[in-house]
């Protein structure tokens, strides 16, 4: 996957608009009844950034970014405004936020996840780009040291363990993390005086999975 591991400007990002999306087939039956399937495993976000432009700076900076990425060619980073930490928004990460895996003796590798709990069913959902520096990691509730202890791929979100953790050991991790988009057309079409106007320009992105 072709991809930039630049970050799109904070600023105007936490001010997008968008969120998680799914797809479901709906089939209805003679009697009244409904077929429901999903042919995706899991979700994809869809950010709309214009909702974030509010000057002709933010615009500037847009269409830099944008000539850079070469459209939709190339991925980057994204800081969802609604889900970028291992806990709730409000609230600082704890190396005991998610739990990740759980050891077997033999595996040092493990990929970071989070968990979305409710009403007894959960999605688990992998974390591919957690923000250098943001991870903290526990091995059976003890904290571990970074670098000395574990390290991680901020590329792939993989956690490496220096030794193996024992049989039924939880290794949880804390983090901060951005969401891997493209923008979801070639073009941008910003209209000035609109803008001066009130007018929102669009500016649609949408998660790359891999």
């Amino acid at each position: 996957m072709a991809f930039h591991e630049v970050l799109f400007p904070v600023d105007i990002a936490l001010n997008s608009e968008g969120g998680p999306m799914r797809r479901t087939d709906i089939v209805a039956l003679v009697s009244g009844h409904e077929e429901r399937n999903s042919p995706w495993a899991g979700s994809r976000r869809r950010f709309n950034a214009g909702y974030g432009v509010k000057s002709i700076d933010d615009i500037e900076d847009v269409i830099a970014f944008f000539e850079a990425r070469h459209g939709a060619l190339y991925g980057f980073r994204f800081r969802d405004p609604f889900d970028f930490k291992s806990c709730r928004v409000a609230a600082s990460p704890d190396a005991g936020d998610q739990l990740i895996a759980s050891g077997d003796g033999e595996a040092t590798s493990f990929q970071l996840v989070k968990r979305y709990d409710s009403g007894g069913a959960s999605y688990v959902r992998p974390i591919k780009k957690p923000v250098a520096g943001s991870t903290i990691v526990a091995v059976d509730g003890v904290l571990q040291a970074a670098g000395d202890d574990y390290s991680v791929d901020e590329a792939s979100g993989v956690v490496s363990i220096a030794e193996p953790p024992a049989p039924g050991v939880a290794i949880t991790a804390g983090y901060i993390f951005d969401t891997p988009v493209r923008f979801e057309t070639d073009e941008l079409r910003i209209n000035l005086a609109a803008f001066k106007a009130g007018d929102i320009p669009s500016i649609p992105l949408i998660e790359v999975l891999a």
